[in-house]
Order: C-alpha cells, then structure tokens, then sequence
C-alpha cells in the first residue's frame, strides 16, 4: 500500500469546524504503527492543466485570489489554492499508481467531491476525483469508474462528469441530507439515497449495488470517493454503518480485481482513524 502524505495539509483550520486537522494527525500514527511496510510518499502540486480538465478558469482564478469566504463551511484560508492542489496532486498520483498495479492512498485535505466546475462548497475547492478521472483518461485509461460511499452525495463530481462515456459515477449518499441532490440516476450517472437511519444492513446492500453497477461498466480503473461519515457515531450524519462495514467496503474493491486508488473524502468521528485503518487493511489483504 502507498499512502500520499504532506503534513502541509494540516496547516490551516477553523476553530470548532469539524473538518479539522485531528482527522489527519490522528490517522497517522495508527497506519504507521499498524503497518510499518507501507511506503509513504509526499505529492507533488497539481498544475493548472490539470486543474483546468474540472474547474473553469474563473472558479481556478477565484481559489488562487481566496478574497473572501465561498461560503459558510468554506473558509477562504490563507494558503487555500496549494492546500487544495496539493490534495488534487495527491489523487492524480494515487491513480497513476493504480494503472501500474499499485494499491494507493490519498491522506490529505480538504476533502473534493461537492466542488462544482465554477463554485467551492461543503469544505470542498477542487473536486481531485473528478479531476483524476479526467487526468487518467488522457494517460492510458480507456474506462473510469467512481464509486462514491460518503454519507453526502458526491454533487460535484457529479457536475463535471455527467454525459461523459468513458466515465461512471455511483454515489451512495443520505437523503434528506446535505447537498440536497443525489436523487435521480441518468446515463453514467447512479445515485443511491439512503433515508437516514436506515437499517445498516439495507445501507450495506445498497453500497454493493452501486459497486456492481460500476464493474458492469469493465472500468480499467476504478477511483474510491472514501468517505467515512456514514459511520453511526460521525456528528454530522444520520447513518448506521459500523467499522466492520467499512472492513467489509475494502474486500469488496480488493475482490473486484480492478485497477484501484482511494482518497479521503469525509468522516468526523474520533474513530475516523480505525475506520480508515479497516478499510485500507482489508483493501490491502
């Protein structure tokens, strides 16, 4: 397992936002610890090209300025536009190692999937997945696959993938919750909302739907949206998953024998880091 790592993504924060950099720092010892033969590797900046492949040049332009709050979850930080790229870096890099047969991790933030082509929301500037996908199409993948299982629905890689052929998105999300879309499926795109508090087991059979929808597609790689929200102690969701389930999420991408790269999406609990732990260990085998 390759985990992509620069301890720079820890350097800005919001008193009291439960995007914090404890979701990290927290999760770094534990893999290090418990998995002494994992590489470690530091990401390089995404550039503008590849920036360029999801956001307009104005949405681009107006993360590098960061005059003023995008919105009320997400803080014009000094620094924002080489935070932000520098997580883009990182998931570009997971995916370049997974077409070489690499299983790989991104541990950065801020997390992706909600920014749009031209707006930064939900603690999110730069949608990396959407971004990867794009950026793995033109380096050698004929077919990518997303397979979002954050508890919110991937809204912005949703944006700037829909009508693509070469790509398929499944998002399982909660509904009613945060962004408020994710409720209707159309050509390469499935959503998959779950009522909160909707029993664990019928969460589960949903996020293995959505799983076997992608591989119908034959992907030659296939890109984790790794949210850990859905777990039934994160404060901010309403959802019944527990850490074996996460467990469970990562032998089924190791079972699926495709290409596959992961990066951190949500997750705001105090267990993120067994959570994370679970899922990369039965990923791995």
């Amino acid at each position: 397992m390759l985990v992509f790592h620069d301890p720079r993504c820890l350097d800005y924060s919001t008193p009291g936002h439960p995007e914090r950099p404890a979701r990290i720092t927290s999760s770094i010892p534990l893999l290090k610890a418990g998995h002494p033969q994992w590489e470690w590797r530091k990401p390089r900046l995404a550039d503008e090209a590849a920036l360029l492949r999801a956001h307009s040049p104005e949405h681009v332009a107006r993360i590098r300025a960061a005059a003023r709050n995008f919105d009320p979850d997400t803080a014009a930080h000094p620094g924002i536009f080489e935070h932000a790229a520098r997580a883009t870096g990182a998931a570009i890099e997971v995916a370049r190692e997974a077409l070489k047969g690499n299983r790989a991790f991104s541990l950065m933030r801020p997390p992706g999937h909600h920014a749009m082509r031209d707006r930064a929301m939900g603690f999110c500037y730069f949608s990396h997945i959407a971004i990867t996908a794009l950026d793995a199409l033109e380096n050698g993948a004929k077919r990518v696959a997303i397979w979002d299982f954050d508890a919110h629905h991937g809204n912005g890689t949703e944006d700037i993938v829909a009508n693509n052929p070469r790509i398929a998105f499944a998002s399982i999300h909660q509904f009613p919750g945060y962004p408020g879309t994710g409720t209707r499926s159309f050509g390469n795109i499935h959503n998959f909302p779950v009522a909160p508090l909707t029993p664990r087991a019928e969460h589960v059979a949903e996020v293995r739907r959505a799983l076997d929808q992608l591989v119908a597609f034959k992907p030659d790689l296939l890109l984790v949206s790794a949210g850990f929200d859905a777990y039934s102690g994160d404060p901010i969701t309403e959802m019944a998953l527990e850490p074996e389930d996460f467990a469970t999420f990562g032998r089924w991408l190791r079972e699926s024998d495709i290409p596959s790269g992961a990066i951190l999406e949500g997750g705001y609990s105090d267990e993120l880091p067994e959570l994370i732990d679970g899922f990369l260990s039965s990923w791995n085998g």
